[in-house]
């Protein structure tokens, strides 16, 4: 795999409301609209969802996937990887989220994807790069309201 792309955005919320919205995987609907819908499929002893099955649909990157999510770093990060997709045959993320002060939050995405299909590394770099910007975007609109 090539490395991630990556984007950096700063949300005017309080930390402990930007991890609530990164943590509630299954809610990703109801601010991202590449995420059509999330299912919750596993979950561990603290009730985090540690498998969740999501349906993509981000411009160029649109699948089915399930995703594995690993909270050892959580609040700081929280990281994925793929278990299965229809298309894709990586995929792997990390979410950092750092407070400015009490009433900010910077938060950081890191992509990176790999397809079944050959795409030149340009073009996949700039659709995970589109897809982070745009799920950084919704995801300040849906805190600053």
């Amino acid at each position: 795999m090539a490395e991630f792309s990556k984007s950096v955005i700063t949300i005017d919320s309080p930390i402990a409301d930007v991890q609530k919205a990164l943590f509630e995987l299954d809610k990703y609907p109801e601010w991202s609209t590449q995420i059509k819908s999330s299912e919750a499929l596993d979950r561990d002893a603290q009730g985090r969802v540690t498998k969740v099955k999501m349906s993509i649909d981000a411009g160029m990157m649109k699948d089915r996937v399930t995703l594995d999510y690993d909270w050892s770093q959580a609040p700081s990060k929280l990281s994925f990887s793929l278990e299965d997709a229809d298309l894709l045959t990586g995929m792997d993320g990390v979410y950092t989220v750092t407070a400015i002060d009490e009433d900010s939050t910077e938060v950081t995405y890191e992509l990176e994807v790999s397809l079944s299909m050959p795409i030149p590394a340009m073009m996949r770099q700039k659709a995970e790069k589109a897809t982070i910007d745009a799920a950084l975007a919704q995801l300040k609109s849906f805190l600053e309201g």
